[in-house]
């Protein structure tokens, strides 16, 4: 059964970073595409970032490009989520997600693709 488990999240004045990781365990990380999703209080859950299993496609969502960058290291079987010039609208609870991916180049942001889920770590930006 594979399993993640998200860290780095906390409390951050507006305009610092944090990154977060998600620690994949049960199997390979290369075998999937990793999202992350954010989820505000009282809102749904969204799709932000999305990196393929190669590695070589990753996406984001236009409200965070140019800030967040997605990465991973299949050495240690974890996908990373820089996040820089935060902003109060960044807050909320961080997902990462797991897809059995289908092609090596491909991710998605809707959550229905996803098998596997990490339980969240908040992130929270003051002004």
């Amino acid at each position: 059964q594979l399993q993640l488990v998200e860290s780095g999240g906390g409390l951050v004045q507006s305009g610092g970073s944090l990154r977060l990781s998600c620690e994949v365990s049960g199997s390979t990380l290369d075998y999937y595409a990793i999202g992350w999703f954010r989820q505000i209080p009282g809102k749904e859950r969204k799709g932000i970032s999305c990196i393929s299993s190669s590695g070589g496609s990753t996406y984001y969502t236009d409200s965070v490009k140019g800030r967040f960058t997605i990465s991973r290291d299949s050495a240690k079987n974890t996908v990373y989520l820089q996040l820089n010039n935060l902003r109060p609208e960044d807050t909320g609870v961080y997902y990462c997600a797991a897809d059995l991916a289908k092609s090596n180049s491909a991710c998605f942001f809707s959550d229905l693709e996803y098998d596997y889920w990490g339980p969240g770590t908040q992130v929270t930006v003051s002004s």
